[in-house]
């Protein structure tokens, strides 16, 4: 259990991290303990020790990870541990360790959050680079810069006295925003992932799974070995369905099986005169996704595309 004996006058639970300059580990660090207490935080950012001993929370300071007497640094000889995948912990994946399954109410959301979001801001901190340059040589926009824009320029610092606790204050309160929108987005995908799970169990023809709303389906489907096409409405043509073709694997392109190459780039009349379907619409060129005006036009067109 976390130590609450250095509670504020107020009753509010104390985070303490350090002074001076911030990155995004200990931001979104105090951005989960805040959201674990509902806001009922105070933020104290110091290297004195005088000052840490006052803390219900020690983040990314002090030299020591105790998750029990609510410690969390990584700076120690030794640091804080390794994933299974070689990647150490910061501030924010030792919080996350130990909060993460509370905040979401379940351990797999906070897993996919992890993989997500803490992983990548844990690796960046501890010197670790995920990625290499294209030769285009553009370095891409991370989360590390959505949280140092926060940070007083010079001029602010020096000229109108901006200081970097108000930084840090303004950097967390996004932070928090954006975990509490990674949770909802974690918890309602594997809600719809189970749905969609149910309706592939269900389906007699588990080579077509037919899918009346806008659930998560792209990652579920492929732990399945039969699905080939996915049937839904086309929420961006209302009243229109698509047929949709089931990736190999979510992190490829490629398809398991491709529409008919006879459809490719066909429209309207000219689809209809290949297919015999009076409701097509299209198909796309790449041959990964056609329409129909109706679901059962679109299922026509799987049933073609699964004998083909």
């Amino acid at each position: 259990m976390v130590n609450f004996n250095n509670r504020t006058s107020n009753g509010m639970k104390k985070i303490v991290t350090h002074s001076g300059n911030f990155h995004t580990d200990e931001v979104f660090a105090c951005a989960v303990l805040s959201i674990l207490h509902d806001g009922n935080v105070e933020i104290a950012r110091s290297r004195e020790r005088e000052v840490w001993v006052t803390g219900d929370y020690v983040v990314d300071v002090g030299g020591v990870y105790d998750a029990e007497v609510g410690r969390f640094d990584h700076h120690q000889e030794g640091g804080a541990g390794r994933r299974e995948n070689g990647i150490p912990y910061s501030s924010l994946g030792l919080v996350w360790k130990h909060y993460g399954g509370q905040l979401c109410g379940s351990t797999e959301a906070a897993r996919r959050i992890d993989e997500k979001l803490v992983q990548p801001v844990d690796a960046g901190d501890n010197g670790i680079s995920l990625f290499t340059l294209t030769s285009l040589k553009i370095f891409p926009s991370l989360l590390h810069h959505t949280v140092t824009a926060f940070r007083p320029t010079w001029k602010e610092e020096n000229i109108h006295k901006i200081s970097f606790d108000a930084g840090f204050a303004q950097a967390m309160e996004v932070a928090k925003k954006i975990i509490s929108r990674e949770i909802i987005i974690a918890c309602d995908q594997l809600e719809g992932e189970a749905i969609v799970s149910e309706i592939y169990h269900k389906s007699e023809d588990k080579r077509i799974i037919v899918i009346d709303g806008q659930h998560p389906w792209e990652w579920i489907l492929t732990q399945y070995l039969e699905p080939l096409y996915v049937v839904k409405p086309d929420h961006e043509n209302g009243g229109r369905w698509k047929v949709k073709a089931v990736r190999k694997n979510v992190d490829s392109f490629e398809s398991r099986k491709l529409l008919p190459l006879a459809w490719a780039g066909k429209r309207d009349e000219e689809l209809v005169a290949i297919t015999g379907v009076l409701d097509a619409r299209f198909c796309h060129n790449l041959r990964f996704i056609a329409g129909a005006n109706n679901k059962e036009g679109a299922l026509k067109l799987a049933r073609i595309a699964v004998a083909a």
